[in-house]
């Protein structure tokens, strides 16, 4: 295996718990290192100024939350500017670099040195001669992606990956070259992430998506936040979590761990506050439950109001059940039967605790629940979930202001991605529309997924992987497999800004393809053009970059990229590429026709804020087999793990944005040049006789058996609930095999992983697998 991510250590490692609120002079001083690192004291500021504004301003590269409908002059955060900033470094890599260093060579570095290189600044194609990437023109790169993809035997032999960045213009333009290709090979990493949640929310009310919205944030009257680490994964929401404590809305946290978005914040933009240091909490109780015991929680709420019924018949809207869903009486009787004590020992709560959540949930008229990763990446994903909506029937917290599902995103336009048609099982009508209105023959079998691709590529089955950003090698599970999996391809292609591992994991031949930023201005023969994002609560709006110098003359858009490839490998293709990036407009006329709720999509995205895609279930309207919102009555899953072993989540630092890492260091959780580390809680330590930074082998077991190592990480004391544990993504992905994911979502299971923590053999760090 490749050497372990992050930065390189400047000074011992050391641990002492974060007591302060979460945002405030910490985001502030951490903004301006980052700012002082990148000597970007004139461009970064501007950005600061221009990101996530609607008149004409970028949208963030980080996390979806959505942009205050209000018109707030800063609305942005610390880990946001790190983006920004890390994507407008002065640090180039072209072909000098290239000449300087072998793939073998830079196959040693860390993650963190790789992209500290810089901005690629041309395409190359890799030369196994002399073990370097050279430069290739762009028509001579566009013509070796098309002469491999027309020499497969089956359209079915390539895939096409998407990471959360890509706009959605661009997008419909990759899925429409993949399914006029003839495949429907269109894995994403939605498929790691929140695929329980699409999964679960179409079976329960017919949308793939969460039909609250940022008004019904402000509305309700408690806020339920599970498995999410707002502070680090979607800092804006501290915004809505302080605001929501203010007003006297109750914030329920739950999770394993009291993350500082759970205690109390200062806003940076709140000045006043800033200036006399006043913190605001941001919650009103906190939940450890153990690592996948969220969804005995949710049935202990759906218990306790279902009991509370009997007294008083306004805990339960009979009204509500009847009227517009089914299944209930089945839900009701599982619930009734299932004992207090399963649910304490499954969620790892007391009665009380369960008691008091229910009591929240019970006295407030309206009611959001959210969630994230910390929900989804499990065996029973999609049944918590399902549990999750199963709650909010109850007390028909679905269709009015101030109440509904919420899933939390993590990546910026994912959730757009999806509805722009990166789907591995697209839905009959929309496969119709698009072949009618675009003149193809799309298909009709369902493509491969993430897990799905990896398994073809290692078999041989699957010869070309394209990347549209992100970091497949390092943000796949099971890494040395993954690794040898893109190993075998004929052909490897990366669209990519910096450089990144999965360039030095490629196939036969490679091909390393650099785009324009978010912040870089795009430019086509129809001037300056706009692309659209959509974020975790069905926003659509514009994204302008504002730099209007990119980081080299050569970069091409995204979407001259994919017209670039899509050309070379269907030279007879009527459609019309060119004709498309010269002005996104002519794109979005026809994603008008394609997608549902785009509809007159020119005019609508140029609305102030852009407009919001209808969600039927949000006006009551249930698009299942039904035609009502359906209950689940999935049984409790047993999530205590068996004697001697541990239940271990994987999860990002505050120093970091999904694979890329910009510091050793993890400031909300106390911890400083340290990522080779497993959190634990202190009795589980004592018992193993283990002390502070004691080294420990961590093994995981997987289903067929086979077990995967981590050598010489560091034990850290952590809150944590007995038989729980947590280290860092994704040094820790290659814990998870290829064969543990959900039989329900096919997710990885990267938040529930069984395995054994022992006292080091040696002290040298490192991975393996073995049968």
């Amino acid at each position: 295996m490749e050497p372990s991510v992050g930065a390189e250590p400047s000074a011992p490692p050391s641990f002492e718990p974060y007591r302060h609120p979460a945002a405030g002079w910490g985001a502030a001083r951490s903004v301006a290192k980052v700012l002082a690192a990148t000597g970007e004291w004139v461009e970064g500021p501007r950005a600061v100024l221009r990101m996530n504004h609607e008149d004409g301003g970028f949208d963030c590269p980080g996390c979806a939350w959505p942009d205050d409908y209000k018109g707030l002059h800063l609305d942005i955060c610390e880990n946001g500017i790190k983006h920004v900033t890390w994507e407008m470094t002065g640090k180039r890599v072209g072909r000098e670099f290239f000449a300087a260093h072998t793939v073998s060579e830079l196959s040693g570095w860390s993650d963190f040195a790789l992209e500290d290189q810089g901005r690629l600044t041309e395409p190359m194609v890799y030369d196994p001669d002399t073990d370097r990437y050279v430069p290739i023109d762009w028509q001579r790169a566009f013509d070796l992606f098309g002469e491999v993809v027309r020499d497969l035997d089956d359209p079915n032999q390539a895939a096409f990956y998407t990471s959360g960045r890509l706009g959605n213009e661009a997008t419909f333009l990759y899925q429409l070259m993949a399914r006029e290709l003839g495949t429907n090979n269109l894995p994403d990493c939605s498929n790691m992430c929140h695929e329980a949640s699409g999964r679960a929310l179409t079976a329960s009310i017919g949308t793939g998506k969460g039909t609250a919205d940022l008004r019904d944030w402000e509305a309700a009257d408690a806020l339920f936040v599970l498995g999410v680490n707002a502070a680090s994964n979607a800092p804006r929401m501290l915004t809505a979590l302080a605001d929501a404590t203010r007003r006297g809305a109750k914030v329920v946290h739950v999770n394993p761990l009291v993350e500082a978005a759970a205690t109390r914040t200062i806003v940076p933009h709140e000045f006043a506050n800033m200036a006399l240091g006043r913190a605001t909490s941001t919650s009103s109780l906190n939940l450890q439950v153990r690592i996948g015991g969220d969804m005995a929680l949710l049935r202990g709420i759906a218990k306790a109001v279902l009991e509370q019924s009997a007294q008083d018949p306004k805990a339960l809207d009979e009204d509500f059940v009847e009227r517009y869903t089914t299944g209930f009486a089945a839900y009701r009787e599982l619930v009734e039967r299932t004992p207090w004590e399963e649910l304490e020992r499954q969620s790892g709560l007391s009665r009380p605790q369960l008691l008091a959540a229910a009591r929240v949930y019970r006295e407030a008229d309206r009611s959001v629940f959210s969630w994230c990763l910390g929900v989804t990446q499990h065996e029973h994903g999609v049944d918590t979930v399902r549990e999750i909506v199963n709650v909010l029937l109850l007390r028909g917290n679905l269709g009015r202001e101030g109440a509904g599902p919420s899933p939390v995103r993590g990546h910026s336009n994912v959730q757009g991605n999806r509805t722009c048609g990166i789907d591995h099982r697209p839905a009959p009508e929309f496969l119709d529309r698009l072949s009618q209105v675009c003149g193809i023959d799309a298909p009709r079998a369902h493509g491969l997924d993430t897990v799905g691709v990896i398994g073809a590529m290692a078999r041989g089955e699957v010869k070309v992987f394209v990347g549209m950003g992100g970091n497949f090698a390092l943000a796949a599970p099971d890494t040395a497999h993954t690794h040898e999996a893109l190993r075998r391809c004929e052909l490897t292609v990366h669209v990519s800004t910096k450089l990144n591992r999965s360039h030095l994991v490629h196939g036969r031949r490679a091909l390393i393809l650099p785009c324009l930023g978010r912040t870089e201005q795009d430019r086509q023969r129809g001037g300056l053009q706009a692309s659209s994002v959509e974020d975790s609560m069905s926003m659509v709006h514009l994204s302008v970059g504002m730099r209007k110098k990119p980081a080299s003359r050569q970069l091409l858009s995204e979407p001259a990229i994919v017209a670039g490839l899509a050309r070379a490998a269907l030279p007879g293709s009527g459609t019309p590429w060119e004709w498309y990036v010269e002005d996104y407009d002519r794109i979005r006329d026809t994603m008008a026709k394609v997608l549902d709720g785009f509809e007159d999509f020119n005019r609508r995205v140029r609305l102030p804020l852009g407009f919001r895609i209808r969600q039927p279930a949000r006006e009551l309207v249930f698009l299942t087999p039904s035609g009502r919102a359906e209950f689940s009555a999935a049984p409790l899953p047993d999530v205590l793990p068996e004697p001697g072993t541990l239940v271990l989540g994987t999860m990002r630092s505050h120093d970091q944005w999904n694979t890329t890492i910009y510091s050793d260091d993890d400031r909300y959780r106390g911890v400083k040049n340290l990522r080779t580390l497993v959190f634990m809680n202190r009795q589980d330590m004592r018992e193993r006789h283990l002390r502070e930074f004691d080294p420990v082998d961590v093994t995981a077991t997987a289903r067929d058996g086979s077990t995967r190592s981590l050598h010489g990480y560091l034990a850290v004391p952590y809150d944590l609930p007995r038989g729980c544990a947590a280290g860092y993504m994704p040094e820790m992905n290659v814990l998870c095999a290829i064969g543990d994911y959900s039989a329900q979502s096919d997710q990885p299971i990267m938040k529930h992983l069984k395995v054994t923590v022992t006292a080091a053999a040696s002290t040298s760090g490192g991975a393996d697998a073995r049968a």
